[in-house]
């Protein structure tokens, strides 16, 4: 996992080392969106009024498809510790078209900010859920009546089968026992038929998404008797203690004010929604996305379950490949809402070899990493790299470019055999040498119709 940097640790250079250790070149983006989350540090510093008037410098990523626009937004986020939101923008639509209302941005970011905040004040508050978890049940292992030297409303006093069975609990004695509890859940009718299958499931797409927002606290909490393992007893009554200990007035508050201010808001597929020079059918519809997206982009308040959101200070960054409009074909005003430009440049052989080797995530640790489980070692020798980099590039040429995307279909087709098998094979060490890769590929390259299909 990306390591998260503290305050004036994200310096650009700081983050652009970070980016560098999970996505191959690609230098010029990495040090935009550098600069941009650092201005966002200095914004924080900054007194008085002008403080409001800082807005984010929105980007634009141009590039073909699988040469990292995505993953640099994303472990932008994840350094940051910031709320991701990744939409296609070809998803939205005008009013009265079938689609998704562009207010649901600003609503998607706000809960992927209630989950970010929700799983942080969780790791805070789980030791001691857990603890009073266990004593939930072992209360339920032990029924037996409350002595007249115990207080109410605190668990029974210490005895020697209690502590014998948390002990029991602890090295995993009695996870075949079965044990009946009751949790509760929540429970809203009425978001029951706007979320359910069916007509219902069509009320948000066509953007009456707040209506949910404004119903969603109408619920009530109920509980229901269920038979669980020790081990998932555990878990869930671990969770119904974390729900309790975790305020969540405060839970909204904070995650309200992270989306607005270090939200991240990644636009893909900018390009489709760009319109050529005729103004007739599609380029219409288009340019009406391209004005409904506008407020937002520029900063608008939107009510949510938890409140008004604004999203003045919210970071968008788009992608699209343009390969058949340009930037300038974006209405004037969208334009303007995005200063920063930069241009990705494709994947040929040289860096598909250095993202199978140099990132902490590379494809081929990664397969050594589940093949490992099985007791199975493979090597990866520098000419076996090299031809599997030499084969993606081949195929992404004579078919769709899809940059370093190839390579998972690639090293998949490679090492079908042996994921197959490796339970059966026992414990052994297996080099990919060029031999093998070219055993296991070279004809399946060869005819180009097969690897249309196949890779």
């Amino acid at each position: 996992m990306t390591r998260a940097l503290d305050g004036g640790a994200l310096t650009p250079a700081a983050i652009v080392v970070e980016l560098d250790k999970y996505i191959v070149g690609q230098r010029e983006a990495k040090r935009a969106v550098a600069v941009a989350l650092r201005n966002r540090w200095r914004r924080q510093r900054v007194e008085g009024e002008l403080k409001d008037e800082i807005s984010p410098k929105n980007i634009i990523m141009i590039g073909p498809t699988g040469v990292g626009k995505t993953e640099i937004a994303r472990r932008l986020a994840r350094l940051a510790r910031a709320p991701f939101l990744k939409i296609e923008a070809s998803k939205f639509t005008e009013v009265g078209y079938v689609g998704r209302d562009v207010d649901s941005i600003a609503r998607d970011l706000v809960e992927v900010s209630i989950k970010l905040v929700r799983d942080e004040q969780a790791a805070q508050v789980r030791p001691r859920a857990k603890e009073a978890a266990e004593e939930r049940l072992l209360d339920l292992l032990l029924p037996k009546a409350r002595s007249f030297t115990d207080r109410p409303g605190e668990p029974p006093g210490p005895d020697a089968t209690r502590e014998k069975f948390r002990a029991m609990i602890r090295d995993g004695r009695l996870d075949d026992r079965e044990v009946e509890l009751e949790l509760s859940e929540d429970t809203n009718p009425i978001m029951q038929i706007f979320g359910g299958q069916g007509q219902g499931a069509g009320f948000e797409e066509v953007g009456l998404g707040g209506l949910k927002d404004m119903l969603g606290n109408l619920g009530r909490r109920t509980t229901r008797r269920r038979k669980l393992m020790v081990p998932q007893a555990l878990a869930a009554l671990t969770e119904e203690e974390v729900d309790k200990l975790i305020d969540h007035d405060k839970l909204n508050r904070e995650a309200v004010s992270r989306a607005e201010t270090s939200g991240i808001v990644f636009l893909d597929e900018i390009d489709k929604i760009a319109s050529s020079d005729g103004r007739q059918g599609a380029d219409v519809s288009r340019q009406g996305v391209q004005r409904d997206l506008l407020p937002i982009v520029e900063g608008t308040t939107v009510t949510t379950k938890y409140g008004p959101v604004r999203t003045d200070h919210v970071l968008f960054i788009a992608a699209g490949a343009f390969h058949m409009a340009k930037p300038s074909d974006l209405i004037p005003e969208l334009q303007g809402r995005f200063p920063i430009r930069v241009e990705l440049t494709p994947l040929g052989p040289d860096e598909f070899v250095r993202i199978l080797t140099e990132p902490n995530n590379a494809l081929t640790r990664q397969y050594a990493a589940l093949l490992a489980t099985e007791g199975v070692t493979i090597t990866w020798t520098d000419e076996a790299i090299r031809e599997i980099a030499r084969i993606a590039a081949e195929v992404n040429a004579r078919t769709h470019n899809i940059g370093a995307r190839r390579l998972h279909t690639v090293l998949e087709r490679l090492l079908d055999d042996l994921l197959y098998n490796a339970p059966d094979i026992g414990p052994q060490t297996i080099p990919i040498t060029v031999s093998y890769v070219a055993e296991r590929l070279h004809a399946l390259v060869a005819d180009e119709d097969l690897a249309n299909y196949i890779l």
